[in-house]
């Protein structure tokens, strides 16, 4: 995959809008889960970026954490996130951009695009609420009383945000992408 400038500034611009989206409503945190806007920008980065270059946005924004930079929830970063319990929904974040962008070429259209952010909703928590109670029992020290049941009951309190917000990040994608492509010639985005 050849990437012009326009796809490395568009993959840049969403990486710098997950660490922003995880970091605005951060510190209000449900149980081990922090209340952020990832999930929103994760899904409109795969709709409006497409599949590739979703999921490179995605991975660019992981290893950018990874190396030290405080673009994690929490203005966290480095190696140790590899061992808290949400690092699950980081790496999920790489698959849900990539998926929901391959619904979305598929078939291109507003009804496509919001089944295609809801679902990537759902895989963004069945991977991360997994992997969280996997690493609460396994190597994070659970609470007390933790169980498989309370990992999902904390989901309860960003759910409805994350629904309405995917169903949102489908709505106006094609917005999106239409003035993306009017303004830049050279995207090679699909129709909308």
């Amino acid at each position: 995959m050849k990437l012009k400038a326009i796809d490395i500034t568009m993959a840049a611009m969403f990486a710098a809008l997950m660490a922003i989206g995880a970091n605005l409503t951060s510190m209000l945190v449900i149980g081990g889960v922090p209340i952020t806007l990832q999930t929103f920008f994760c899904v409109l980065a795969g709709l409006i970026l497409g599949s590739r270059l979703g999921a490179i946005s995605m991975t660019v924004y992981a290893l950018v954490g990874l190396v030290g930079a405080p673009v994690f929830a929490g203005f966290s970063g480095g190696p140790g996130v590899l061992l808290k319990p949400t690092f699950g929904f980081i790496l999920s974040y790489i698959l849900v951009a990539y998926l929901v962008g391959k619904m979305a070429e598929a078939k291109p259209g507003k009804k496509t695009y919001i089944l295609a952010a809801l679902v990537g909703m759902a895989v963004n928590y069945i991977l991360g609420t997994n992997w969280m109670y996997a690493a609460y029992i396994f190597w994070a020290g659970a609470p007390e009383g933790f169980s498989y049941g309370m990992a999902w009951a904390w989901m309860l309190a960003p759910l409805p945000k994350d629904i309405i917000l995917s169903a949102f990040a489908g709505a106006v994608a094609p917005r999106f992408i239409s003035a993306i492509r009017k303004n830049t010639s050279t995207v090679n985005s699909r129709a909308a």
